[in-house]
């Protein structure tokens, strides 16, 4: 499937990198991404538009060509900008599928506006905090340690994050850590010096019937964290896949796919 690529202007002025997978006459389901961006793989997002949904996916300001990350302090500014976007792309009522930072985002978004959510989808999600399971700190990992700790295989999450940069060619190399700090600099935002922003405090607001998707391998968020988001929101299903990291659209992205679809499907 190709994708559709584009530019959202949102009213604040931000210009973000947008995709967009499937008939525009499908529901809409929009993907947030993690903090580690959109790192090339579409299989997650092409096999949801296959299962009859408009899948649109921008990219956050800090991220490939998105601008404006000098307007996003905060966890506010992160949701509002998530809704921003939303509206200018034209959509009213979504499903919101969010992936790790992407679904801290999500579950924001959904506390502040409610209404507008036919369904919620929190994959291996950030935002909670539990002293006794810390998230590991992503901001101390050395670069080869990022693949060791999102995915349950570390040679092909390697491929992945890197996008095949061949590390022996010191100007790609280059271009790929100026990129990733960038990238790190605008999600240590909401993420530094723990990604805590106190969400707890509103999931109560949240409406929406919520999948929570989760890999049992997952080493950067411990799964027991699902359970936790389960119980502070108020229709929640929660779906593990075995052998699977914490970077589940990538690790099997089909099967997330079929049970993002199912989920929703049975939702008025």
């Amino acid at each position: 499937m190709t994708a559709t690529t584009g530019i959202v202007r949102t009213a604040r002025g931000i210009e973000c990198a947008v995709r967009s997978f499937g008939d525009p006459n499908d529901p809409p389901a929009v993907f947030l991404h993690s903090a580690t961006g959109a790192i090339g793989d579409a299989t997650f997002l092409e096999a949801l538009a296959d299962r009859g949904y408009r899948v649109v996916a921008p990219e956050w300001p800090g991220y490939g060509s998105s601008t404006g990350e000098e307007q996003l302090e905060d966890m506010l500014d992160f949701a509002l900008h998530g809704w921003d976007m939303v509206n200018g792309l034209g959509l009213t009522r979504v499903v919101l599928v969010g992936h790790s930072m992407g679904g801290m985002i999500a579950a924001e978004m959904a506390a502040l506006c409610p209404e507008r959510l036919k369904a919620l989808v929190l994959v291996s999600p950030n935002g909670l905090w539990d002293d006794d399971k810390p998230i590991v700190d992503l901001f101390s990992l050395l670069p080869f340690q990022f693949a060791e700790v999102l995915f349950a295989d570390p040679v092909a999450g390697a491929a992945l994050l890197t996008g095949g940069v061949d590390f022996n060619d010191m100007g790609a190399l280059t271009d790929f850590f100026v990129g990733n700090a960038r990238r790190l600099g605008t999600a240590g935002k909401i993420l530094f010096p723990i990604p805590n922003r106190r969400v707890s405090k509103r999931l109560y607001r949240v409406t929406a019937s919520t999948l929570i998707a989760w890999g049992e391998a997952d080493r950067y968020i411990n799964p027991s964290y699902a359970a936790a988001w389960q119980a502070l929101l108020k229709n929640a299903t929660v779906v593990t896949f075995a052998d699977v990291g914490h970077m589940l659209p990538f690790e099997r992205p089909e099967e997330l796919a079929a049970a993002v679809s199912d989920f929703v499907d049975q939702q008025p």
